[in-house]
């Protein structure tokens, strides 16, 4: 058989494949006009678990739509659904006139367009080529798109069959069952890689009590999770400049309560970073006369670009909310005053989100030995088992939980302002607030080891025993909040 002869072959193949499966979504389509699957608990709570990782407002398209209840409920700005199934799409379009449907096979997007959010809910097991689809979504990706699939675990597939033959489900044609690892290969030969992955629903039927139970909360817990029916996956594109045609402008915001004896050595050794730094005091109504000495500073470097606020709030949080807000810059930082993490080390900050290899960048003390005295030992215990908890809370590695050194682009800062209210203003610190916040936008998060210094002016402002007892607070408000939602 010659080429063009087993290319035929092999496109009257896919032809059929395609056309058997769009037949038998026609007929679900049709079916759902009198009947209604039992599996309603699965998606409702499949619309739950959407409506948490996505806000309302975003640009959003839906690869397998069906008749559109998953985006609708999404609130999108502009809202895209897509599907093969004429009977789906076209009752789609009646349902939710609010979305624009398009009837188009998922291997053959041609869309000029771009999306935050890309969702491929329990589709990808059922593509001819999996591998195509992702090469075609990836140019409906900016830097900062979000792709979001849900998939079958392969451990349910007799159950689901089962299900299926008692009429307790939706009928499905033979399925791929892929894993999360063949997942993330082809994504990453799409030129994707993923955030996270992680394990939902262990009881998908409508149990009063037992279902949001198991589901909610057995799920996110070891050894359980591996059991669960479904696998979520998140994933970007690899990264790339953010700022491909400027050097970025940067804001380092320095809260300083009582470091007077710190602010020479924080002008002398801050550098300049992209297009300019921007140093943005906020005085935190020291004891001392920090105030007037950053003044005084600032009359002696004329030639550095800088800000001075006293804070009118309690907290570093509150501090560095009062800076973020004022900063003009594209890249905005956190530099405690106190100057054991070294301001020759912004750069290296700086490098990480510049070239796009994260979107949060979060300083790490515990990789490098320390200076003597620098943290105590309890600290240091402390802060290793709130690394292992905020990593599992999270859903990524977060190996120090209060370096003060963080650094995210101003644009992802303003997103996570805008639904701070999901959170609510709980955090003294400021570092939950941007951790919980860029955990729960989907960002990719990096750190960054430093080599943590020995303060040499002035006493610290963390009382281990107060301050460990709010982030025990923190630990279980992060669970209601993010892991147990």
């Amino acid at each position: 058989m010659d080429q063009s002869a087993a290319a035929t072959a092999q496109d009257k193949v896919y032809s059929d494949y395609q056309d058997k499966r769009r037949g038998h979504w026609d007929s679900i389509a049709l079916k759902t006009d009198s009947w209604t699957s039992k599996g309603v608990y699965y998606h409702q709570r499949i619309n739950e678990i959407y409506r948490f990782l996505i806000a309302p407002g975003q640009r959003v398209i839906e690869l397998g739509c069906a008749t559109g209840d998953l985006i609708s409920a999404l609130k999108p700005g502009t809202g895209v659904g897509i599907d093969f199934s004429e009977e789906m799409i076209r009752r789609a379009e009646k349902k939710h006139p609010e979305i624009q449907f398009i009837l188009c096979d998922a291997h053959d997007i041609n869309l000029d367009e771009k999306f935050d959010v890309i969702i491929l809910s329990d589709i990808v097991n059922d593509l001819w080529d999996v591998q195509k689809v992702f090469d075609q979504i990836y140019k409906l990706c900016t830097a900062e798109t979000r792709i979001i699939i849900n998939l079958y675990s392969h451990l349910w597939e007799m159950p689901l069959k089962l299900s299926q033959h008692l009429n307790l489900a939706t009928p499905l044609l033979p399925q791929n069952w892929l894993t999360v690892d063949d997942i993330k290969n082809m994504l990453h030969l799409a030129g994707f890689e993923m955030v996270r992955s992680w394990h939902e629903f262990l009881w998908p039927m409508n149990t009063p009590v037992m279902s949001s139970f198991f589901n909610k909360v057995i799920v996110k817990l070891w050894p359980l999770c591996h059991f669960a029916l479904t696998n979520f996956i998140i994933a970007r594109k690899r990264p790339e400049k953010r700022w491909k045609n400027k050097e970025p402008l940067v804001s380092v915001v320095v809260p300083a309560r009582n470091e007077a004896g710190n602010i020479e050595e924080i002008f002398a050794r801050t550098p300049e970073m992209g297009s300019g730094t921007e140093l943005i005091f906020v005085e935190g109504n020291s004891s001392d006369n920090t105030y007037e000495a950053i003044e005084q500073a600032m009359a002696e470097h004329p030639q550095r670009r800088c800000k001075l606020f006293r804070q009118t709030g309690i907290g570093k949080g509150d501090a560095v909310r009062l800076g973020f807000k004022n900063a003009t810059g594209d890249i905005l930082m956190i530099l405690d005053a106190d100057m054991t993490v070294p301001p020759e080390d912004l750069p290296r900050f700086y490098n990480a989100i510049y070239s796009g290899e994260g979107e949060f960048i979060n300083g790490v003390r515990l990789v490098y030995p320390m200076e003597k005295q620098a943290m105590r030992y309890l600290n240091i215990v402390g802060n290793k088992f709130f690394s292992l908890a905020f990593s599992w809370l999270l859903g990524q590695p977060i190996k120090d939980t209060l370096c003060g050194t963080k650094v995210l682009s101003k644009e992802n800062y303003n997103l996570l302002a805008q639904n701070r209210s999901y959170f609510g203003e709980f955090d003294p610190f400021g570092d939950f607030d941007l951790l919980f916040g860029s955990a729960k936008m989907n960002m990719k998060i990096v750190e960054m080891p430093i080599r943590y210094a020995q303060r040499k002016y002035g006493d610290t402002n963390i009382d281990r025993w107060r301050h460990g007892w709010l982030l025990l607070k923190m630990t279980a408000y992060a669970m209601k909040k993010i892991k147990f939602v």
